[in-house]
């Protein structure tokens, strides 16, 4: 009788706990995944993704202070793993991972400046530094042991004045035009190279066959420069031999050469997503297989992108929006391209800038991007990364990269000298750099406009933020834009 009892009382017991445990409240579901403060994944229309689907790229990327004023800045990498920052006079070199820079420019190369263009051949590793002397004439140098001796040439414009805005490049031989096998029979240098300027009339364009040394062919390739058609952007080569220049039109526009420069054809593509004005620079990049990316900033002021897979002869018309919708003003966008589809892609942009009254130096309202003139604008460095651009769907992984900001209040977009709150914002000039090494490491140049106190300070203001220092950030760890190389490891010290 005993024995049954206790067991009552267990069983009482438990059906007591029971009840207990059956009114307690369930535990709290765990927190949504959210990524890290200036680290955004987003579709083809800007928009986020989710974090169930797809996880942030390790993108880890190192700070170098080239220590020299840099605003327009070029860059590129040799085999050897030098770098060349080439901005105004200067010719900055590091060998040491951006652990110290040199002017190695030399007394042939070394000259005041209004318009420098830097360029490393990616087959040959010769090194050009292209000068500005005044509006007519410019100065073309180039080394082939990484910028220790150069070789340097004059290349007169012609008559016609304002020779500006020039750009150098190098490309494949095709088996036809001005290529081998066309119609010209002297010798060739290993690679074409290509050289644009400016003049009122248009874009001329000029081919070498000799690496530089002499541009004897070419002209007229687009027009006019009243029209703001004679301003362009880089130069870019695929490894078919095809040719892109882009130049600064009211509806996106690529002009292509398939023989070399013998001959040019334009196409036009964006007109969903417009552009702003003024206008400045956009870019066409070229991956292992040729297929073209072409990028430029919307009128919403976000970066977008359009693609051809049968080298510039078609593009698609839909427009693809690189930039994340959070990022609602963006300026100087710059490109490059590995492999298939493996892209990397640079901007100054902004995430505050769509509360501000924005006026010109005429007191009317700006139609184009990064004119606000408010102190509490900041525009960042960022840079985003795609392996899938090719898809319908492709994903786009961008980094706030710069802790500060590159400047705070307005950028000048027009080619004369803005001005607004602070003097002059004149200070970044006109485009940023980016360019891959042999093992697809990304590099970019920039001015940075906000240093020394403007950088640590909680109230800087626009007219703390008038410098142009050269800078560099490179991938320190993180996917090579070549799938063959895999992930990259930081340098060794």
């Amino acid at each position: 009788m005993r024995v049954k009892v206790l067991l009552v009382g267990i069983l009482m017991l438990s059906a007591s706990l029971a009840g207990c445990f059956k009114d307690d409240a369930p535990p709290p579901p765990p927190p949504e995944p959210t990524l890290p403060d200036g680290v955004f994944i987003t579709g083809p229309d800007g928009e986020s993704l989710s974090l169930d689907l797809y996880q942030p790229l390790n993108l880890n990327f190192v700070f170098s202070n080239v220590g020299e004023d840099g605003a327009e800045p070029s860059i590129g990498v040799t085999s050897s793993g030098c770098i060349f920052f080439i901005a105004f006079e200067k010719v900055m070199r590091s060998c040491d991972h951006g652990e110290s820079w040199e002017d190695v420019a030399g007394p042939m190369c070394a000259f005041q400046t209004n318009d420098p263009w830097g360029w490393v051949d990616p087959i040959t590793d010769r090194v050009f530094n292209v000068q500005m002397q005044g509006l007519e004439t410019s100065w073309i140098c180039y080394s082939d042991d990484d910028g220790a001796t150069w070789v340097g040439n004059p290349h007169d414009s012609g008559t016609t004045p304002i020779n500006d805005h020039i750009k150098l490049a190098t490309g494949p031989w095709t088996s036809s035009g001005y290529g081998i096998g066309g119609q010209f029979t002297q010798a060739y240098y290993e690679t074409a190279v290509y050289y644009c300027y400016n003049k009122l009339a248009g874009i001329f364009c000029f081919t070498s066959f000799d690496g530089g040394a002499t541009f004897n062919t070419g002209g007229l390739i687009f027009g006019l420069a009243t029209t703001n058609g004679g301003l362009h952007g880089a130069i870019t080569s695929a490894p078919d031999g095809t040719v892109y220049v882009t130049p600064r039109v009211q509806t996106p526009t690529v002009i292509v050469s398939d023989d070399n420069g013998l001959s040019w054809f334009d196409r036009t593509m964006g007109e969903d997503v417009g552009t702003p004005n003024p206008r400045k620079n956009s870019e066409v990049a070229t991956d292992t297989e040729s297929n073209a990316y072409h990028i430029w900033t919307g009128a919403d002021e976000g970066i977008y992108m359009s693609r051809s897979t049968n080298s510039g002869e078609t593009w698609e018309q839909t427009s693809i929006r690189i930039s994340p919708n959070a990022v609602i003003s963006t300026v100087f966008p710059q490109v490059d391209a590995g492999d298939p589809g493996r892209i990397a892609v640079t901007y100054l942009g902004s995430e505050n800038a769509s509360e501000l009254n924005q006026s010109d130096i005429d007191g009317e309202p700006w139609d184009g991007n990064a004119h606000y003139a408010s102190a509490n604008v900041s525009y960042y460095l960022y840079i985003t990364y795609s392996l899938n651009a090719l898809d319908p769907e492709p994903v786009f992984h961008t980094v706030r990269v710069s802790p500060d900001p590159v400047q705070v209040g307005s950028i000048c977009l027009n080619s004369g000298d803005c001005r607004d709150i602070g003097g002059s914002n004149r200070n970044l000039l006109d485009f940023n750099d980016l360019h891959i090494d042999l093992e697809g490491r990304v590099y970019v140049a920039f001015a940075d406009g906000c240093t020394g106190s403007c950088a640590t300070g909680n109230n800087s203001t626009p007219e703390d933020s008038r410098t142009r220092l050269g800078s560099v950030y490179f991938l320190g760890s993180g996917p090579s834009l070549f799938e063959s190389v895999g992930d990259l490891a930081e340098f060794e010290e």
